[in-house]
């Protein structure tokens, strides 16, 4: 680990999943300092609000001491270079999210060739976990134990409306 490299990792996080989960936890021990760089979305309609996302991601991470969750809007290069970032992290989980993030690594090194991208593939597990899905399956009265944690799963439950 580099305890000097600030890294961050962006992303809506509507809810934060255990892919996601996974991926920060892998970071941390790569890295300095994590920031999960929470996205506003103004863009998208989601289910919690940028301070319920980052305390979401907050108590999902407690036991990770060099990780923070901190909202943000605009560009996130931007945004990385406010907070003296030099890598910005990426989750894979498929050749469909290569390609979309492989174009976005390509602009973001046009925008800021001092930031590198990293590439992180999820884990075999969580590959087919998205955020969108696990709001559907919550939102349709699905079980969604398995792909969120424990805290998530009851904040999920709920902002749904049901019961654990």
């Amino acid at each position: 680990m580099s305890s000097s490299i600030v890294a961050i990792y962006p992303g809506t996080f509507d809810p934060i999943t255990l892919g996601h989960e996974d991926i920060v936890r892998r970071a941390s021990r790569l890295f300095g300092r994590v920031i999960v760089a929470v996205a506003k979305a103004h863009h998208k309609k989601t289910l919690f609000d940028v301070t319920e996302r980052c305390e979401l991601v907050t108590q999902a991470l407690a036991d990770c001491g060099n990780v923070s969750a901190v909202p943000f809007d605009g560009l996130v290069v931007d945004f990385a270079r406010q907070q003296g970032a030099q890598v910005m992290v990426r989750g894979l989980r498929s050749v469909t999210d290569f390609d979309y993030e492989f174009q976005l690594a390509g602009m973001n090194q046009r925008l800021a060739p001092d930031i590198e991208t990293l590439f992180l593939n999820t884990s075999a597990l969580q590959q087919c976990v998205t955020s969108t899905l696990v709001r559907e399956i919550g939102m349709l009265g699905g079980d969604v134990k398995q792909f969120v944690s424990a805290s998530v799963h009851a904040r999920l439950l709920h902002k749904l409306g049901r019961q654990g």
